[in-house]
């Protein structure tokens, strides 16, 4: 859980906070990032991203998080979708989620310490339901959807 600070030295963790996440599909196969075991969720398999860091945005954000815990230098196609939804489930602090379309560029570096395997898998053989990590797997089945038939984008839910 984020503490938020205020000028007049308050502080709240009832605020919502900002993230960021990257599908990144390649030859018919989805990213997915297995989060280390000291993480909340660890264990788990999860489309790579994170909180956005202060002074960026979330074009910045992403691109950091896809290098951070993919090694990859990428370039953002799209914004895909806009998860602002209070009611997530298995959503402690109801981040709000900027979903970015993302392509690897090349390899500069490994894998961060919040990453114990990096997965490639096709949509139709996902690990299950129960060993994708937050609310995921929502992300993954509307990208499917998408491939399916293309609708306009952003989405917003």
């Amino acid at each position: 859980m984020i503490t938020c600070e205020f000028e007049n030295g308050n502080s709240t963790k009832n605020l919502r906070h900002v993230t960021v996440e990257a599908i990144i599909e390649k030859k018919g196969r989805i990213l997915l990032t297995k989060r280390a075991k000291h993480l909340v969720q660890g264990g788990k398999y999860c489309i790579p991203g994170g909180f956005l860091d202060k002074g960026e945005n979330t074009k910045e954000g992403i691109l950091r998080e896809v290098r951070e815990e993919t090694g990859y230098q990428a370039r953002i196609i799209d914004l895909f979708q806009i998860v602002d939804e209070p009611n997530r489930n298995d959503q402690f602090n109801q981040n709000v989620s900027f979903v970015y379309l993302v392509e690897m560029i090349k390899q500069l570096s490994e894998p961060d310490n919040e990453v114990d395997e990096l997965a490639w898998f096709t949509l139709d053989k996902l690990p299950p339901g129960r060993k994708i990590a937050f609310d995921h797997a929502k992300r993954i089945k509307k990208y499917a959807d998408y491939r399916k038939n293309k609708f306009k984008l952003p989405v917003f839910t």
